[in-house]
């Protein structure tokens, strides 16, 4: 215990000239840590996938929608959602006493501001709300009308499911303030703006006293972004950050070292994002789906999630999140090499001499992966050592991560790991991903990377994500999961778990899988 307190004393010393000692501590402020860059405080300038941002609008402002624990559409701002029989109108009826941080109360008229604004600018959000491209776009929503106050409609050009989806990113600003959100944002959050410093990456925020679900306990926060895993470590030994939560940047090791500080503690909370093999099934060998079988039984995942990332994961069989409404398992895939090895041998990858673990292929698949992530390398390397017992060679290669999702998309690897964060949320993400028509081309950036096609399951899919009966839905999900696991064209490894690290006096940490943010205005410091 003394060596590894020594331990730590010595860290935090041999840091200091990568962190300002008290740079991030403001008296009385609660400091929270991010390991994602913050690219803007605007709620409609961002992207969905800059998390960083998008966390920051979770603080400051409110939607229409938002999830649920079980991935659904629910109503924030919205306490009622009704779609007209022909699907060409959605009312929403909007939630009496909210108020802006500017103490404007939030109408109809806002709201219809905000999705007129979008749906005529450039932005990247509103990208999700049009169909096609260049001379061919065409936008979903046909117009939005606010008759009264607490009113709002939203007319479709034909029936569009997935307007609910779309809506959860977009913030409600003020009526007029889309030029000044990027300086000075106004939303109706549980936390006001207070200042930004974006060259330090440091925002001040305070409570919003007047917040329609309560006022946060915490009454003035400091976020800080801090992406170099040793600095994040040094500040939580010094007593200089408050809590960091969703700390995707310290590796399992470093977290059990941090929760043995008396003055710090580790929660772990299941988390939704996924970590997944992806083969390209376009080209040999991959493109025999008994090998890919084959790599899905060769992998003890159970052995890595316990030994290498000491529990702070949990097995996938589907890449939707367990808690998901449409999450069925499909083909289970345990950890079986004699099964391996069967596979390969029906596949014509033979072993040479019968006794093992000679090299069945006559070269090795390259798996690439992105190199930013130590842990990342480290049970890539595990899984490489497993595939090899069976007579599977591999030659990893690391990449930097623009390039690798360059090379998913032109189809330029052979296999390849990644994590999926927030995308695999909703349902309709298997249409996107294993759909035909999401195969990548010239004219066509799709997700669909694994460049995997299945006329059998292009029209499940279809009628899934079309058809707004949830139990049939469900079933034609279900359908699509248990092609999709038969056929592994992805081979989900497991969901990684939402690691926090706080101050021992910090209590009410409560994380939803999806990671959702709001959970700071519940968050309480003991005396």
């Amino acid at each position: 215990m003394k060596t590894a307190k020594l331990a730590s004393i010595l860290l935090v010393i041999a840091l200091t000239t990568i962190v300002q000692p008290g740079c991030h501590r403001k008296s009385n402020a609660f400091v929270i840590a991010i390991p994602d860059s913050i690219d803007t405080l605007d709620p409609m300038g961002g992207t969905n996938v800059q998390v960083g941002s998008e966390r920051m609008r979770q603080l400051m402002f409110n939607s229409l929608i938002r999830k649920n624990e079980e991935f659904e559409y629910v109503g924030e701002l919205a306490t009622n959602i009704a779609t007209s029989a022909d699907g060409l109108s959605v009312t929403f009826t909007l939630r009496d006493g909210v108020k802006f941080h500017d103490g404007k109360p939030l109408t109809a008229a806002d709201a219809k501001y905000t999705l007129d604004w979008l749906l005529s600018s450039s932005v990247a959000k509103a990208a999700s709300f049009f169909e096609s491209t260049g001379k061919s776009r065409q936008g979903y929503i046909a117009g939005v009308d606010a008759p009264d106050a607490h009113t709002l409609v939203v007319r479709l050009r034909k029936p569009w499911l997935q307007l609910l989806v779309n809506l959860v990113p977009i913030g409600i600003i003020p009526n007029g303030s889309a030029a000044s959100q990027k300086d000075r944002p106004v939303g109706s959050g549980p936390f006001k703006f207070v200042r930004f410093d974006p060259t330090q990456q440091v925002l001040d925020l305070e409570a919003n006293e007047n917040y329609w679900e309560g006022a946060p306990h915490i009454k003035s926060v400091r976020v800080v972004s801090i992406k170099d895993a040793n600095a994040l470590q040094a500040e939580l030994l010094s007593g200089r950050i408050d809590c960091a939560p969703n700390v995707s940047n310290l590796t399992p090791d470093t977290l059990k070292n941090l929760a043995q500080d008396p003055n710090l503690k580790v929660e772990q909370f299941a988390g939704a994002n996924i970590v997944y093999l992806g083969f390209n099934t376009s080209k040999a060998p991959l493109d025999d789906v008994r090998l890919r079988q084959a790599i899905a039984y060769a992998i003890d995942r159970e052995r890595i999630i316990r030994d290498l990332l000491l529990g702070q994961a949990k097995l996938a069989h589907s890449i939707l999140p367990a808690e998901s409404w449409a999450y069925v398992p499909g083909y289970v895939y345990s950890y079986d090499p004699e099964k391996a090895k069967k596979l390969l041998d029906d596949a014509g990858y033979r072993d040479p001499d019968g006794d093992g673990p000679q090299m069945r292929l006559p070269k090795a698949i390259v798996f690439k992966l992105s190199g930013g992530s130590v842990a990342t390398r480290k049970y890539a390397e595990v899984i490489a050592d497993q595939l090899k017992i069976v007579g599977i060679p591999t030659q990893i290669e690391t990449l930097e991560a623009a390039t690798l999702t360059d090379q998913q998309i032109k189809g330029e690897y052979q296999m390849m790991t990644r994590t999926s964060i927030g995308g695999n949320q909703d349902p309709i993400f298997l249409r996107d991903l294993f759909a035909t028509s999401g195969i990548p081309t010239p004219d066509r950036v799709g997700f669909n990377r694994t460049r995997y096609s299945n006329p059998e399951l292009d029209p499940i899919l279809e009628a899934a994500v079309n058809t707004a009966d949830r139990e049939k839905a469900r079933q034609l999900y279900a359908r699509a999961q248990e092609i999709v696991s038969r056929d592994v064209p992805m081979f989900p490894l497991w969901y990684s778990s939402i690691m926090v690290v706080a101050r021992r006096n910090v209590t009410n940490i409560k994380i939803k899988a999806d990671g959702d943010w709001t959970f700071t205005r519940d968050l309480m410091v003991q005396k």
